[in-house]
């Protein structure tokens, strides 16, 4: 006989995962089990720059690559995934962005009802505890501290003046009313340290005797009777052992790890599940379908002016007064996310809402032996990608071993809008970059390089050196229609017992990163359970 310890199991302690953990376990009643596969944290990870760090630390990092293909010159692009407790918010560049009110409507005109931009809204001010102004639209009651970058430059008064001259607003908060414009970055930082998910959903909670967690633990496949999910198979080093439900099993694992999970447990397209021999639970041909992500090309510019750029900043002696800084004002260089100033732009005037967002980052990268450090010369990196691409990608499973990563394809650029979008974007940008406020801090770009001039240049200098903005999302989307694996209420169409909650679910990509949207994923899937 089954021994049904828990009430829940959580497969996953990502973003997502730690919301429905926290919210399953306010009732003392529910016995809840988190399982994560990676580590419990890494010595580093609560500093705002070890984005930086562990951006290819494979004790922190699963390091996926995607497979090479032409669109993008056969590059493996590295796909970096968060391999601690709060899964890739432990690791990632800490911008905080819900996306755009027209994504959501999207999803609820697609047929997911319940999914429209004002049902939502309930769940992002659940989980926002925002440092700024507060109107009907944000929230200071959520456990999640959302803090204004601090840093100040006058590049940055050069970004936004320079924005002004070329007709693009400067907007107070992109979270709010209007996403349009450029802005200061909301970050997932609070007084000078990382908020990841495990921070603010999980370290206040683990004194509950109702949660158990556990780390370095595989889910290997799903255990099933008939088509009513379980419990899970978990491989802890050589040891093996059964965790059984008496709920549910909700799937936290991420676009990647997600679909893998499903395919491995025999739920999936039939020709993929037979291929590898294993043995079919139940059809669904969209598991590992839909993959989508943000691509984005990366501008550099030389800054002229010398001692406000972090490549003079923050290198040699100048790192240990950035050292300093940090350890007694919490400021400066070690406080950065992965990009202070953000940009959400049309690339088109007739357009409802932007079709492009632009990381601006005070420095640029250079690779010396394969790893990222700060360029000697005083530079200024701008990052565009493109924020609802119509290029789908799959991933599925090589074998079934689940210890074999799955095959990534992106099959990025495949669409014209993406094409189109992207090289607009690149225009823009250096029409912002050639403003004359801007001109008095850059006069280079040395990435591509103004050589690279006609459209057919831009888009061989994309697909040479775009890299994604790591955000995978799609492979088990919600929907009713062939390719959909969830329904509304985020239950595995045809097997009883299974939720999936993560960045797999979205039919569609959002106007922006994906960190809060899983979150709000999380928390709207912990509220299916507790009140439907």
């Amino acid at each position: 006989m089954m021994n049904k310890d828990y009430n829940y199991i959580i497969v996953g302690a990502g973003s997502a995962g730690c919301a429905v953990a926290n919210r399953l376990s306010e009732n003392p009643n529910n016995n809840v089990l988190l399982i994560e596969a990676g580590r419990s944290s890494h010595p580093v990870s609560r500093l705002p720059a070890s984005f930086a760090l562990l951006i290819d630390n494979p004790k922190a990092n699963w390091r996926y690559r995607s497979e090479p293909e032409e669109n993008t010159s056969n590059r493996q692009i590295p796909i970096p995934r968060g391999k601690l407790l709060g899964g890739s918010s432990s690791i990632n560049g800490l911008v905080y962005v819900r996306g755009n009110k027209l994504d959501y409507d999207t999803w609820a005109q697609m047929g997911n009802t319940g999914w429209s931009y004002d049902d939502v809204l309930p769940f992002f001010k659940k989980i926002e505890n925002y440092q700024g102004e507060i109107t009907e639209l944000r929230s200071s009651e959520g456990p999640l501290k959302i803090s204004e970058v601090v840093d100040r430059n006058p590049i940055y008064d050069g970004l936004f003046k320079g924005a002004d001259e070329i007709g693009i607003p400067t907007n107070k908060d992109y979270n709010g009313d209007e996403q349009e414009g450029i802005s200061y970055t909301q970050t997932t930082i609070f007084k000078g340290e990382r908020m990841s998910a495990e921070v603010a959903y999980l370290k206040p909670i683990r004194s509950r005797k109702n949660l158990k967690i556990i780390t370095n633990s595989l889910v290997t496949k799903l255990l099933f009777e008939g088509k009513t999910c379980v419990g899970v198979k978990v491989k802890n080093k050589n040891k093996i052992q059964d965790y059984f439900s008496q709920n549910e099993v909700i799937l936290c694992g991420g676009a990647i790890n997600s679909p893998q999970i499903l395919e491995l447990s025999g739920i999936g397209n039939r020709s993929i599940l037979e291929e590898k021999g294993i043995s079919l639970v139940h059809e669904l041909k969209g598991v590992g379908e839909n993959l989508r992500d943000h691509l984005g090309p990366r501008l550099v510019y030389n800054i002229i002016k010398r001692g406000i750029s972090y490549n003079d900043k923050a290198r040699g002696i100048n790192l240990i007064k950035q050292v300093l800084t940090y350890a007694f004002k919490r400021e400066g260089f070690l406080t950065l996310p992965s990009a202070p100033v953000l940009g959400f732009f049309k690339t088109r005037k007739e357009l409802v809402a932007p079709d492009i967002q632009v990381h601006f980052i005070p420095y640029k990268v250079v690779l010396n032996n394969g790893k990222r450090t700060l360029g000697k010369e005083p530079g200024i990196t701008c990052t565009v990608n493109q924020n609802l691409p119509e290029s789908k990608g799959t991933i599925h499973i090589k074998s079934d071993n689940p210890e074999e990563y799955p095959s990534i394809k992106y099959n990025f650029l495949s669409s014209q809008l993406d094409r189109d979008t992207l090289v607009a974007g690149v225009k823009l940008i250096r029409k912002l970059m050639q403003s004359d406020a801007m001109k008095e801090f850059c006069d280079t770009e040395t990435q591509p390089g103004y050589d690279f001039s006609s459209d057919e240049d831009i888009m061989q200098f994309i697909r040479n050196k775009a890299e994604t903005l790591y955000h995978p999302s799609g492979t088990c989307k919600m929907g009713f229609d062939q390719e959909s694996v969830v329904d509304k209420n985020l239950k595995v169409h045809g097997i009883k017992g299974l939720r999936i909650a993560d960045a797999s679910i979205m039919p569609t990509l959002v106007s922006g990163n994906t960190n809060a949207v899983c979150m709000m994923i999380g928390e709207r899937c912990a509220d299916f359970i507790l009140n439907n």
